[in-house]
């Protein structure tokens, strides 16, 4: 059998790194052995990383005690098969280890999907635990693999984040205000609002450093640097939706709007070092989590009605996307603890989108 390698983190200092290496397993009775291709590396992942213990990410893919394997999405080829129905050669979509292999034990199979019902893995969202066979599904794009891995997770939390807030009325509020804006996430709740709620005004948040590269984009009415709060013009309510995890940024959020502050949703936590300050005034954060409200839609409107809406707003973004980032081919281990050194120390510029391989 090849050798199996997979990246571990601390949990309590996201910096430190181990590369693990041991045989990989045989797939037993029912089960199969996913080889890894590709996987994109964000500040999602990171946020992955930093909620770990809360949201129970660090529960898909177990680790020696006090580490942490991060999921990623990537692509994934079968290796090797004791599946009826999976076929060595077919290659899947899904939420991966940082790792090059995987045992998977595929459940509710169907031609464009199976689910992995290893017992570890059922308590956690569902939506996690599906793997899309790319032969027979729709949504996949052979010229397009990249964008997908780098930008379709992030997609559906905006795409939801968006639904939420309008189906709220936006809370009264008739402008939102997006901290982190030069994240992939950020970007693509920009994206969606621009299109479904276009009588919202978008004010983007961002570094000093950024501001250039988020206006390039078009997807703000204005960009705004953290250090500019202060002079920020405001009218009416605003809603904030928070992806950086700055304690600090939503201190100064509240100070500057006061009565005008409507909302804050947490998503995100791309500067989560920099958390010290308390919030004490204004809203209580409200945090998002994608699957429930993935779930509630799906349950109002029928799984293939949400696919459908998902994808008509998906097909416009991949599309406008190409045009933000370069995408950066990476391979091998030691490049892979520098990039994610980078995405933890805030360090990895806006405008690369990072694939790594093996």
């Amino acid at each position: 059998m090849p050798i199996k390698r997979e990246m571990m983190v601390r949990k309590d200092a996201l910096e430190q790194i181990a590369i693990n290496e041991t045989i990989a397993p045989e797939p037993q009775e029912g089960e199969v052995l996913l080889e890894i291709e590709a996987f994109a590396l964000t500040a999602n992942n990171v946020t992955y990383a930093v909620v770990g213990e809360t949201v129970k990410y660090w529960n898909f893919f177990p680790a020696a005690e006090g580490w942490g394997i991060v999921p990623v999405w990537g692509h994934a080829r079968v290796a090797a098969s004791r599946h009826p129905e999976i076929a060595v050669g077919e290659r899947v979509y899904g939420y991966l280890p940082m790792a090059t292999h995987l045992i998977v034990q595929p459940g509710k199979v169907s031609a464009g999907l199976f689910r992995d019902m290893a017992a570890h893995r059922q308590p956690m969202a569902v939506v996690y635990n599906q793997y899309k066979r790319l032969a027979a599904d729709a949504s996949h794009d052979p010229e397009r693999e990249d964008a997908r891995m780098l930008f379709e997770p992030l997609f559906l939390t905006s795409f939801l984040i968006e639904d939420q807030l309008r189906r709220a009325d936006w809370h009264g509020a008739s402008i939102v205000i997006l901290t982190s804006a030069s994240s992939k996430t950020a970007m693509g709740l920009a994206h969606v609002a621009r299109a479904a709620s276009p009588g919202v005004t978008r004010i983007g948040l961002t570094s000093a450093g950024n501001v250039g590269f988020v206006e390039r984009t078009g997807l703000y009415d204005r960009v705004v640097a953290y250090d500019a709060i202060d002079d920020m013009a405001v009218e009416g309510k605003a809603v904030v939706v928070d992806f950086a995890g700055n304690a600090q940024v939503i201190a100064d959020l509240v100070t500057r709007l006061g009565a005008q502050l409507a909302y804050v949703l947490k998503v995100g936590v791309t500067h989560h070092g920099e958390s010290e300050a308390v919030v004490h005034a204004g809203p209580k954060p409200i945090w998002f989590f994608a699957p429930d409200a993935a779930a509630a839609m799906i349950a109002e409107g029928g799984a293939e009605a949400f696919q459908k809406a998902v994808a008509a707003r998906w097909a416009g973004f991949v599309i406008e996307a190409d045009g933000w980032v370069t995408i950066a081919h990476e391979r091998g281990g030691d490049v892979l603890q520098q990039v994610w050194r980078d995405q933890v120390a805030g360090r990895a510029k806006p405008d690369i989108g990072y694939i790594m391989r093996w």
